[in-house]
């Protein structure tokens, strides 16, 4: 059977009505008075700023105050050379035209780790570094128990010209309205335990369990933001859901534990692989956004506390959620 992915232009009316009237309510919205007043000790340290206005002689200041910084293994002479690079000083220089003061990023990274906070009292509230990464996208956000690490030069925009040789799919998402979204996905894996069996679906629920904190995590965030797709990709998953999981459905993926699935439907990629003609319409984790789906239905249908869902089994999620997808 062939399956028709298809954008109903009376479907996307009502999508954008819908989404106006969201992001109206959205910004009307408050967080509640018990998130809000949560203390949240939140130290930032920038120390992509102090390194851009040290010297040799200063070194020794900075090497002092962030030893996991300067590893052992590299010579002074290493560091003495990187703060006269001048690619490094314009990276340094374009991280503070897009950053500035970092109060806008530093107040929503609050309220984020208040809501963390909030769900997850015993979690400590770790020490923000700000670098330099040499665009180390793999690694743009660096999370340890007490010490947050944000490579501010992964987030200077799609366009940037620093990121001209890397993959449009994997630059679009190198902008700092995504930071608060890495963050919390970095902090997801502290708090999700990893699938407990390799079928499509249990890492698909894994990804939706993800997505469904940053649900509660960033509850101001546009879901496009939270997995990392533009508004037309989003519209674009909502707009096939029906059709995507009958794909899945038909073709018995579901309960596959073929390791191509992952590359084809979970993870980064230009586009979702169903090897039909519409491959290059959908954007790429689309398993990602059913399993969100799966993890939703579940939570709307099952009265069970947010760290009891994430470590609920991907299989009794599933059985669970009645999930029927949008028509």
């Amino acid at each position: 059977m062939k399956h028709q992915f298809v954008v109903n232009p009376l479907s996307i009316l009502c999508m954008f009505t819908m989404m106006f009237l969201f992001v109206s309510c959205r910004e009307g919205s408050e967080v509640p008075e018990e998130i809000v007043s949560m203390k949240v000790n939140l130290e930032v340290k920038r120390f992509d700023r102090e390194f851009a206005s040290a010297s040799p002689e200063t070194l020794d200041n900075l090497k002092k105050e962030y030893p996991y910084l300067f590893p052992q293994q590299y010579a002074d002479s290493i560091w003495d050379l990187k703060l006269q690079d001048t690619l490094q000083q314009s990276l340094l220089e374009e991280i503070d035209l897009a950053f500035g003061d970092f109060k806008d990023e530093k107040d929503g990274l609050e309220l984020l780790f208040k809501h963390i906070r909030y769900y997850f009292p015993n979690q400590p509230t770790p020490k923000i570094v700000t670098v330099s990464s040499d665009v180390d996208y793999n690694n743009r956000v660096i999370l340890a128990d007490t010490l947050l690490l944000l490579g501010l030069d992964n987030y200077l925009g799609a366009d940037h010209r620093f990121y001209a040789g890397i993959d449009r799919y994997i630059s679009e998402g190198l902008d700092k309205k995504f930071l608060e979204s890495d963050v919390a996905a970095a902090f997801a894996k502290k708090v999700i335990p990893p699938p407990t069996g390799i079928t499509f679906l249990s890492q698909m629920i894994y990804y939706g369990k993800e997505l469904y904190l940053k649900d509660q995590l960033l509850p101001s965030i546009p879901d496009e933001d939270k997995i990392g797709y533009t508004p037309a990709q989003f519209e674009w998953a909502q707009a096939n859901e029906e059709q995507i999981w009958r794909y899945f459905v038909e073709r018995e993926l579901l309960y596959s534990t073929d390791r191509k699935l992952g590359p084809r439907f979970l993870e980064p990629a230009p586009f979702s692989k169903f090897r039909l003609m519409l491959d290059n319409e959908s954007p790429g984790r689309i398993g990602r956004y059913m399993g969100w789906q799966i993890v939703k239905a579940f939570a709307r249908n099952n009265d069970v506390p947010l760290k009891e869902l994430l470590k609920t089994p991907g299989k009794t999620i599933f059985e669970q959620a009645n999930y029927k997808p949008k028509k």
